[in-house]
């Protein structure tokens, strides 16, 4: 789920942190990941950020495209981090339909607002139902549906959505919402534990009936929605992951909290499963795209 960012200077202490952390993964303080704390209520994202203190200092480097990745064994490609300027720019060249920004900008007065995708997340979501040709999704952690009424509308007529949320004042705010943009009866929405719905889909017999899902739910329960999903997903389906980076943390070797080390282990087990081909996208608070083979 992604909120405003600000990027901030670079203090010692994040300078020793990431220095250690690259030292740790590589042996050589070289490309180095740094969270960007959030704030403001709209969009969050991560910085990528090669790290010097001539830079930390710098007082133009929020407006500069920082190298992060300079490496031979790639070919000498350089991959520059997003700076607000630059991030600015991609969302001017995002194509957000007025009911989406309505409900964006609603979104951004309630508490939780930092659980909603970004614009560009949005996008890709969408597109990626329409390269699917896709007439059947689930959605796992709806909100105020915003990623959940950029799928339903690229949904054909006939097309259906199944979403599930646990909470009903946010599904409350989707509803209006679905009913505004004229695509309620594309939407099936499912009030309750996220796992207990899947379960109930399956026995239900529409196993390998859905084209695409999008998981933006409790993280500690990624595997369990994976593996339910990988049932109800056919083969050539696709299932999204949100929130694969976590601000940063999972390459933090310093952060060891629950939900941190969980994502982590999802990222490792999901690297490793021969069931999907994947691709690990750094839009957002990072996403993964798994192609059930």
């Amino acid at each position: 789920m992604a909120t405003t960012w600000a990027l901030h200077r670079c203090s010692c202490l994040a300078y020793q942190r990431a220095t250690f952390a690259a030292t740790v993964i590589s042996g050589t303080p070289q490309g180095i990941t740094v969270s960007i704390p959030s704030g403001g209520g709209g969009f969050r994202a991560l910085k990528f950020f090669r790290l010097a203190k001539n830079y930390c200092s710098s007082p133009t480097s929020t407006d500069t495209a920082v190298v992060v990745a300079n490496d031979d064994k790639y070919g000498n490609k350089q991959v520059i981090s997003l700076t607000p300027r630059l991030y600015d720019y991609m969302l001017s060249n995002v194509r957000e339909p007025e009911i989406l920004r309505q409900l964006r900008e609603e979104t951004a007065t309630m508490r939780g607002s930092q659980m909603q995708v970004s614009p560009d997340q949005a996008q890709l979501l969408a597109m990626l139902v329409q390269i699917l040709g896709a007439q059947r999704c689930i959605e796992v952690g709806v909100y105020t549906g915003y990623s959940s009424l950029a799928v339903a509308l690229v949904l054909p007529e006939s097309g259906c959505l199944v979403a599930c949320e646990r909470d009903a004042n946010s599904l409350d705010v989707a509803r209006r919402y679905y009913e505004r943009a004229g695509v309620s009866h594309k939407v099936n929405v499912k009030h309750g534990i996220a796992a207990d719905i899947l379960n109930s889909l399956i026995l239900n017999g529409e196993a390998s009936s859905y084209d695409f899902a999008f998981v933006d739910a409790e993280k500690r329960m990624n595997q369990e929605y994976f593996e339910l999903l990988l049932q109800l997903v056919r083969v050539g389906g696709v299932i999204v992951i949100d929130n694969v980076l976590w601000h940063g943390k999972v390459a933090d070797p310093l952060v060891n909290d629950a939900k941190t080390i969980s994502i982590r282990n999802f990222n490792k087990t999901i690297m490793e499963d021969k069931r999907v081909s994947i691709s690990m996208v750094p839009i957002g608070d990072g996403m993964t795209i798994c192609w059930k083979r």
